[in-house]
């Protein structure tokens, strides 16, 4: 599943949660072929990206659509009057300043800048297709590429020694768990 890493180093959602459907139908595949009561199944990351759901969508709205409030029919609109995607990056080359690739604006796959020039403003979203495969969500601070975040990534885990993975841990604590449920540990 490194391509979702790739993606949101794009700063692409499209791309990153498409890459995450098929990482859940590779784990369902996982699940399926092997025996719950032999097999210790972990669905982990090393990190996590500076990636961002805002704004209050309502139920219903395309995620990688413009944000929609509850109980209306019209894009929420940003202090400048302007509406914004529901998906966002702190960092990256998603930030609407124009680059020595891109005009000012909207950013599309693939975008690799190596300077920017600073956003004068956000660009106006409406009539901007932001589910298109290749439309990249708005980042904060110009980069070349989308960053780590810091924040704890979750660790999901079924079969035998699956309760060892309750609260937080360390990243070392994974390859532990493994090594036991191998029988490498002393």
């Amino acid at each position: 599943a490194g391509r979702i890493d790739h993606a949101h180093h794009a700063n692409n959602a499209y791309r990153a949660l498409g890459d995450t459907i098929e990482l859940s139908h590779a784990v369902e595949a996982a699940l399926r072929l092997t025996k719950p009561s032999e097999t210790l199944v972990i669905v982990t990351a090393d990190h996590g990206h500076s990636f961002t759901l805002s704004g209050y969508p309502k139920r219903g709205n395309p995620i990688l659509g413009v944000v929609v409030p509850p109980r209306s029919d019209k894009p929420l609109l940003d202090a400048s009057g302007k509406p914004y995607t529901a998906l966002n990056y702190a960092a990256g080359p998603g930030n609407t300043g124009a680059s020595d690739a891109q005009p000012a604006g909207p950013k599309r796959f693939p975008h690799e800048p190596k300077s920017f020039s600073p956003a004068a403003g956000r660009p106006d979203l409406a009539g901007v297709d932001t589910t298109a495969p290749d439309y990249l969500q708005e980042s904060l601070v110009p980069a070349g590429s989308g960053t780590h975040s810091g924040e704890d990534v979750a660790i999901y885990a079924s079969g035998p020694g699956a309760e060892l993975f309750r609260g937080v841990r360390e990243q070392n604590y994974i390859y532990h768990v493994i090594a036991d449920a191998l029988g490498w540990s002393e």
